[in-house]
């Protein structure tokens, strides 16, 4: 994990930190990036536009053309088209900054956007939001596991957990690699995963685990990247109430032999309420923590899935 006094290092559009570096000479500061996030947070912060040469305060650049293929052209000067440098830009920063373990980008910009950024017609009028800014289209391009999030998707709180969840575990892929890759810390990684996957797409889950099982004749390394890309490409997917409540009654028959009658009954009865929504998931888990401190088992302490993230960031409350 490439981190500086246990920080993850992240990458971040530079006005979600307070920067002024947006067209106008302003910033879109982010409480949660600036203020909470940086608690474990490293920040490389970073302006496409401003990197490539354009100033600040500047003429605004708006994506125009196809959709999927669009160019970043000037809103007042259609000479100014700087479509290549921002390209050329995020392919240079992706190679760079190979020791990220997530990025947070600025919502709806023509250089930062992850989606939905308006794309323009050639005659200026009509727009559709189906645009990808180009700067972050060439960095995911170069990589693709990497997670990805813009600020305004993360106030919503599944969006959120399932964001930093994901930088998380990419932390501690790289910490894996940087301590030396082998079979059994491979399999380790897996086998610690396990129910967080089987939150995120139990389908997934269990693709991983063939992928491990009949593959012995592969070299490692080339299985390991293929495990980590299906392995990214199964946290993003986002957990519901329904699968949530399977890995809290997998986890759970561990330790019913252990349990009272009372206390198993106790312990069902807040999993029905968290599968209705009467109660946000953090209840249930609690309890599942508290009955494992009193009835240790090592394989249901080391899965992640009962802590993926610090506890103080509080992200299961809301779910």
């Amino acid at each position: 994990m490439n981190t500086t006094n246990n920080l993850i290092k992240v990458g971040i559009s530079a006005c979600l930190l307070g920067a002024p570096v947006r067209f106008n000479g302003g910033h879109k500061q982010s409480h949660l990036c600036k203020d909470v996030l940086s608690q474990y947070f490293q920040y490389v912060s970073v302006c496409p536009e401003q990197a490539i040469g354009l100033g600040t305060p500047r003429e605004p650049i708006r994506l125009v053309g196809d959709t999927h293929n669009p160019r970043a052209i000037g809103t007042v000067d259609s000479s100014l088209d700087v479509t290549a440098a921002l390209t050329a830009y995020g392919q240079r920063t992706a190679a760079e900054l190979t020791d990220l373990c997530g990025y947070i980008l600025m919502q709806n910009s023509p250089s930062c956007g992850m989606e939905r950024v308006k794309v323009y017609q050639d005659n200026g009028h009509t727009t559709e939001r189906g645009g990808r800014g180009l700067f972050t289209a060439a960095f995911m391009r170069a990589q693709p596991n990497l997670p990805v999030e813009e600020d305004g998707r993360l106030n919503d709180p599944v969006l959120r957990e399932n964001f930093i969840t994901r930088v998380f575990a990419y932390a501690e892929w790289q910490q894996l690699l940087a301590s030396g890759l082998s079979w059994k810390k491979l399999y380790d990684f897996h086998a610690r995963y396990k129910y967080q996957l089987m939150a995120n797409s139990p389908a997934d889950c269990a693709a991983l685990g063939r992928l491990l099982a009949s593959n012995h004749q592969v070299r490692l390394g080339i299985l390991a990247n293929q495990y980590f890309s299906l392995f990214m490409a199964a946290l993003k997917k986002i957990a519901n109430r329904g699968s949530h409540t399977n890995v809290l009654q997998h986890i759970s028959g561990y330790i019913k032999r252990s349990l009272t009658a009372d206390e198993k009954r106790e312990l069902q009865e807040l999993i029905s309420q968290y599968r209705t929504g009467i109660v946000p998931l953090v209840v249930p888990l609690t309890l599942i923590k508290h009955h494992f401190k009193r009835h240790p088992d090592h394989y249901i302490a080391e899965q992640v899935y009962l802590q993926p993230h610090p506890e103080n960031l509080s992200l299961r409350n809301a779910l």
